[in-house]
Parts: C-alpha cells; sequence; structure tokens
C-alpha cells in the first residue's frame, strides 16, 4: 500500500468515526433543542426578559452564597434585591 493510499485509509476511518459520534451528539442536540424553545416561550408568557450585565466577581460569590442560604433561585434573588434597591430611592 503507498503512502497516500495509507493516508487515505486514516483519514476514511476517522471521518467515519466523527460521523457516528456527531449523528448521536446531534440527535441529542435536535431532542434538547424544543425544550430550550419551550422554556423562552413560557419565560416570555411570565413576562421575564434576559438582561445580561457584568458583576465584580466577590459580588457574584456573595450572590450566589445568599442565593443557596435562602433556598432561591440566583435570577430569583437577583430580582428581588433590585426591587429592594429601586424602592429605597
Amino acid at each position: 500500500m503507498k503512502k497516500t493510499d495509507l493516508a487515505k485509509s486514516d483519514a476514511k476511518k476517522l471521518m467515519n468515526q466523527m460521523n457516528a459520534k456527531g449523528a448521536a451528539f446531534g440527535a441529542a442536540a435536535k431532542a434538547a433543542t424544543p425544550d430550550r424553545r419551550e422554556q423562552r416561550e413560557r419565560e416570555r408568557a411570565l413576562g421575564l426578559v434576559p438582561f445580561a450585565v457584568k458583576l465584580n466577581g466577590e459580588l457574584v460569590q456573595q450572590l450566589q452564597k445568599l442565593s443557596k442560604e435562602r433556598g432561591v433561585e440566583l435570577n430569583q434573588l437577583v430580582a428581588e434585591l433590585l426591587q429592594k434597591g429601586l424602592s429605597a430611592d
């Protein structure tokens, strides 16, 4: 077998392996996609809007710790704290 034929053979093996893994990954991704869409639709129906901000790492750790202590989701905690802060003005 020539060197180029060997390289082609190796490439075909690699492509087959990638396709086999990709098929399972693709099927899993398709199955998960409607759940995300449904989640977004539910959040829209509740009037929730994605809102990204950049915060200091220490502040984020404090928020996460407080969230765990209270047993609430981080989103709920941040919304509550923002409401309190805005109503104080």
